[in-house]
């Protein structure tokens, strides 16, 4: 495979195109579909749509019944199937055209040379400014029908799925218009038939709100169809005799702006994206509704039409169009994030304070390190003891040092205590390790600086295990600090140690995202205190470390298990969309490579704006497929009750992620050795 093709990483490039409509004059128009066709082939897009009758202009109102109009739309309509013959793109053009007794609105789709197909358009709007039904014909009852255009009887109606053969998931539907507006839009069927990419040519005019209208309309439409929808409004050129024209284009993805362009524009203009059309099978697949709603209405939806055509897409480097988030479950915009980091820490603070409601109201016996993790974990707690009416010293906080606990992390641990009020102690675990590793005969007990994961599990377990006998002694529960990332990555000690609590407030909070809460915390003001806050911004800068094994440089859990910005990268792939590893570190590649390039979630330190090549890239993604899928699963199988936070997913064995602790990692590992790793 050529890693650097986006065709070969299941997406499809579309366009929703939008121009200069010159009315009643079809060979102008045709003239300028090419034209956009042109420069769509340059760009390598797999379709391209314009707007609603766009080779006569929508305006023309009664001048649609001129015969010769209509034979001018179908002279231009020849010339663009003629010159689409050394295109790309499949091209689908707005057009009126004669059938039987009536003349109707119709979506043509052509490719390489010929008409693939015509779809006319099913609801005619006749109210307020719109007059279509005086002119034209509807086309919702022409299913199965045929239609005769330039000599060919040609497949007609709104039942027409468009299936790339060699592009595996594009297949395409389109209706027109205002068959977006009514309730049950023929797009709707057409996805549960098959249809993946809905195209919408439209006329539309403009006036105040409506661009907000159909943006909602085509964010719905793709999210309930689980599909990409493409939107193209005509513009400049159309008639001002009464109204006025936006050319809004824009190109929505499972609920997800892709692309759009300036409304009003001076000239012509195309909205271009990468739909990623495993994501959209990924989707289906999971929401198992999808198709239990199809099968309910398989009288309407099991009769489509599929029509066949072979793309030949170029297999070369074109780019991604389209936003990747370096964070994914961190977004760069600053109000979504503050948003998110709102309803997460609630949805911590809501579940921990149910589930003390639930089991008699017990104290809260929680170790606390001064690391970012045990912090948050604190302050969740903190405010549902305040939200339950409850005193902060019913929290049992523990700093237990041991072997290699730095002051800095253990002076945090202090300060932070202290300000918030809880109960705070200092249990030093060290005489007790020193007596178990003796006790095991352990080569440290006898002088030598022997490290190993039994060193670091012996302080990690008696962490956990005093907790616990803390807890039942002072009629506690003991609150679980782990975070979802580490849980993927199977980054705790099982049993006795930092994997097991009563409940978990983390377990559903990636690491990336949990510096973010923190910084919410403090900017929101939640506690109104200057020495919390201070405190908090100082555990902000502190390196991540386990802190079990003593000496000069710090042990960085990143140098052994990965950056956490990669590894949540993937995690969010894996877990949300079952993305491939290949296709995984193609996207961290166009997330990562360059510094400079997008954006960074806001007030992300400078000093860690950082960038990853491929072989980089590519070396952790191997470390996280053999951890994550060939490790980590007895620990996730066992993990205790938590609440699911981020819309990436959770890894209960009750909710998003369930799989067999003895499973391998080798499909995973066989798919990243598919392709070769150029330094791009």
């Amino acid at each position: 495979m050529n890693f650097w093709s986006l065709y070969q990483h299941g997406f499809a490039r579309i366009a929703a195109c939008t121009g200069h409509a010159a009315i009643a004059d079809p060979p102008a128009n045709a003239e300028a579909v090419l034209r956009l066709g042109r420069r769509c082939t340059e760009e390598g897009v797999a379709v391209a749509i314009f707007p609603e009758l766009c080779l006569t202009g929508y305006s023309i109102e009664d001048l649609i019944l001129q015969d010769t109009v209509l034979d001018e739309v179908e002279q231009a309509l020849r010339t663009v199937v003629e010159g689409s013959a050394d295109l790309l793109p499949v091209l689908v053009v707005g057009a009126p055209l004669r059938h039987r007794n009536r003349v109707y609105n119709c979506a043509v789709v052509v490719h390489r040379g010929r008409i693939l197909g015509v779809t006319p358009k099913s609801y005619l709007p006749n109210y307020r400014e719109f007059y279509e039904a005086r002119q034209l014909a509807s086309g919702e009852d022409e299913r199965g029908g045929t239609i005769r255009v330039g000599g060919e009887d040609l497949p007609f109606g709104p039942d027409l799925l468009f299936a790339a053969e060699d592009v595996p998931g594009l297949v395409l539907h389109v209706e027109i218009c205002e068959d977006m507006w009514v309730p049950v839009p023929p797009s709707a069927e057409a996805a549960l038939a098959g249809a993946t990419v809905l195209a919408n040519l439209s006329g539309s005019p403009i006036t105040v709100g409506r661009a907000e209208d159909r943006k909602m309309l085509c964010r719905s439409a793709s999210s309930r169809c689980l599909a990409a929808y493409v939107y193209a409004a005509a513009g400049l050129g159309e008639s001002t005799t009464d109204l006025s024209w936006d050319g809004q284009t824009m190109i929505y993805e499972n609920g997800v702006l892709l692309a759009e362009t300036d409304r009003f524009p001076q000239d012509e203009q195309y909205a271009v994206a990468d739909v990623d059309l495993d994501l959209l099978r990924q989707e289906r697949a999971r929401m198992g509704t999808f198709d239990h709603n199809r099968r309910t209405l398989g009288a309407r939806t099991g009769d489509y039409r599929r029509i066949e055509f072979r793309l030949d897409p170029p297999g070369t480097d074109l780019g991604l169009e389209r936003r990747v988030e370096r964070f994914p479950f961190v977004p760069a915009d600053a109000a979504r994030l503050a948003q998110d980091c709102y309803e997460a820490y609630n949805i911590q603070v809501a579940g921990l304070q149910q589930r003390l409601a639930a089991i008699g109201s017990p104290k809260i016996v929680i170790g606390v390190s001064g690391g970012l993790d045990s912090t948050h974990a604190l302050i969740v707690a903190a405010r549902a003891m305040d939200r339950s009416g409850r005193p902060r010293s019913d929290i049992l906080a523990f700093t237990l040092p041991g072997f290699a606990t730095s002051d800095h992390t253990k002076g945090n641990a202090h300060r932070l205590m202290r300000a918030l009020g809880v109960t705070a102690a200092e249990l030093d675990i060290t005489p007790t390790a020193r007596l178990m590793l003796k006790e095991m005969g352990h080569p440290f007990a006898e002088g030598e600086p022997v490290y190993d994961v039994t060193f670091e599990n012996v302080q990690a377990g008696l962490r956990t295990d005093y907790l616990f006998r803390l807890a039942n002694q002072r009629g506690g529960i003991v609150l679980g600090t782990g975070d979802l990332s580490e849980l993927a990555l199977g980054w705790s000690t099982y049993g006795v140690g930092d994997q097991m609590s009563h409940y978990n407030v983390n377990a559903g909070v990636p690491k990336t995202l949990m510096q973010h809460l923190i910084r919410w915390v403090v900017s929101s003001g939640q506690f109104d205190d200057q020495e919390t806050d201070e405190t908090l911004t100082a555990i902000l800068d502190t390196e991540i470390s386990p802190e079990l094994v003593p000496g000069e440089e710090m042990q960085s859990t990143e140098s052994k298990i990965g950056p956490y910005a990669l590894n949540d990268f993937t995690l969010f792939h894996v877990l949300r969309y079952g993305f491939r590893p290949s296709k995984i570190a193609f996207l961290a590649w166009h997330a990562w490579h360059d510094r400079e390039a997008g954006d960074w979630p806001t007030n992300f330190p400078e000093a860690k704006r950082v960038a990853y090549d491929l072989p980089e890239i590519r070396r952790w993604l191997e470390v996280f497929c053999r951890r994550f899928f060939g490790f980590a699963q007895f620990k996730r199988s066992a993990m205790p009750n938590g609440p699911k936070v981020a819309a990436g997913g959770s890894l209960s064995p009750r909710g998003d992620w369930r799989a067999p602790s003895d499973s391998t990692a080798d499909v995973w590992l066989r798919d990243l050795a598919r392709w070769e790793c150029p330094e791009g």
